[in-house]
C-alpha cells in the first residue's frame, strides 16, 4: 500500500527483459530485500540492494501493461517506500496496480501551476470523476476537470520539482491507477442494481448521516 507521495527521483541504471535497476538514495534507508516500492506507481519487489541502487525483477505483464517497458538507461521514476503502519496518509490509498496508461495531450501554464490534459481509457472513465484522486505515474493528484475521454490535473511547483511529471510532454506515456474507492462503490452499485447517488453513498458508509438541526 502507497500514499501517492513521491520520496524520490531515481534513476535508471540497467534494463532487461525481467530485470530493472534504479540508482536512489533516500528510499535505499531502512530497504532490505523483498520490500515493496512503487516505481512510476508499480508496485514492485526488491531482489538486490547496492551502495546507491536496487534491482527488481519484472514480468512480461507489467511491461506490456505499464510504461515501465520503455523505461532506457538515464530515464528517471518516480519512488516510493511502502507505507508504514501509523504513518501520515499524505496524499490517498494507492496499491500499486496500475489500471492502464494514459497520453499526456496537452500542457499549459497558469500563473504558477502547471495544466496537464491526459487521456483516460473507456474503461476507467467510470471511476473519474471532479475533485476526485487519481495515481498518475505514482503520484497522488486531484482531479480538476474532466471530459468523456479525458481529465485535467494541476501540478503545483513542489509536484513538478519533486516528480517527474514536471517534464512530461505531449506524447508521453503515463501510468494511471484511479481510486479504489471508486472501484468499490462501482461494485456495489452493479451488484445492487442501483443508482449511485447520495442516498446509496450514505447507506454504505461512504458518506456521514447528516444532521437534523
Amino acid at each position: 500500500m502507497f500514499t501517492g507521495i513521491v520520496e524520490e527521483i531515481g534513476t535508471v541504471k540497467e534494463t532487461s527483459r525481467e530485470r530493472l535497476a534504479f540508482e536512489a538514495h533516500n528510499v535505499l534507508e531502512g530497504m532490505k530485500i523483498g520490500d515493496s516500492i512503487a516505481v512510476n506507481g508499480v508496485c514492485l519487489t526488491v531482489v538486490s540492494l547496492e551502495n546507491h541502487s536496487f534491482s527488481v525483477n519484472v514480468m512480461p505483464e507489467t511491461l506490456r501493461r505499464t510504461n515501465l517497458g520503455g523505461l532506457c538507461y538515464g530515464d528517471q521514476v518516480n519512488l516510493e517506500r511502502a507505507l508504514l503502519l501509523g504513518g501520515r496518509l499524505g496524499g490517498h490509498l494507492v496499491l500499486g496496480h496500475v489500471d492502464e496508461t494514459g497520453e499526456v495531450l496537452d500542457v499549459t501554464s497558469e500563473e504558477t501551476a502547471r495544466i496537464v490534459r491526459m487521456s483516460a481509457p473507456d474503461k476507467l472513465t467510470p471511476y473519474i470523476v471532479n475533485r476526485g484522486f487519481i495515481a498518475v505515474d505514482g503520484v497522488s493528484l486531484t482531479i480538476a476537470d474532466l471530459d468523456d475521454f479525458s481529465f485535467v490535473v494541476s501540478l503545483v511547483t513542489h509536484t513538478r520539482e519533486n516528480t517527474t511529471l514536471g517534464k512530461k510532454r505531449s506524447g508521453d506515456i503515463v501510468n494511471l491507477e484511479v481510486d479504489i474507492l471508486a472501484k468499490y462503490v462501482e461494485n456495489l452499485k452493479e451488484r445492487k442494481g442501483r443508482r449511485l447517488n447520495a442516498e446509496f453513498l450514505r447507506e454504505y458508509g461512504f458518506l456521514g448521516g447528516i444532521d437534523a438541526g
